[in-house]
């Protein structure tokens, strides 16, 4: 498993962390500090078990108000971010 912490900017949550498998490949958890709990504990069971690549393709540049980002486009940083730890890009 392949453990990544993401400060996100921009939004409530103080932190997300992301749990993907060995090779980055499917989500297996995601938990945020902070922010709307309900919500982001819908989308934290929403995406478990997706693969990373249809869920950034689906909240990648989704925003709330007028911030220019949300706490689902910053959970598809963090997931990008732990998938190029596994394959061993970053």
């Amino acid at each position: 498993m392949v453990s990544h912490d993401y400060t996100p900017r921009r939004v409530c949550p103080r932190n997300i962390h992301v749990d993907l498998s060995d090779d980055g490949s499917i989500i297996e958890n995601v938990e945020f500090d902070g922010g709307c709990d309900g919500n982001t504990k819908a989308v934290a069971k929403l995406v478990k078990g997706k693969s990373v690549d249809e869920v950034i393709s689906l909240l990648a540049g989704n925003q709330c108000h007028n911030r220019g980002t949300s706490c689902a486009d910053q959970m598809t940083i963090a997931l990008a971010e732990a998938r190029a730890l596994a394959q061993g890009v970053a």
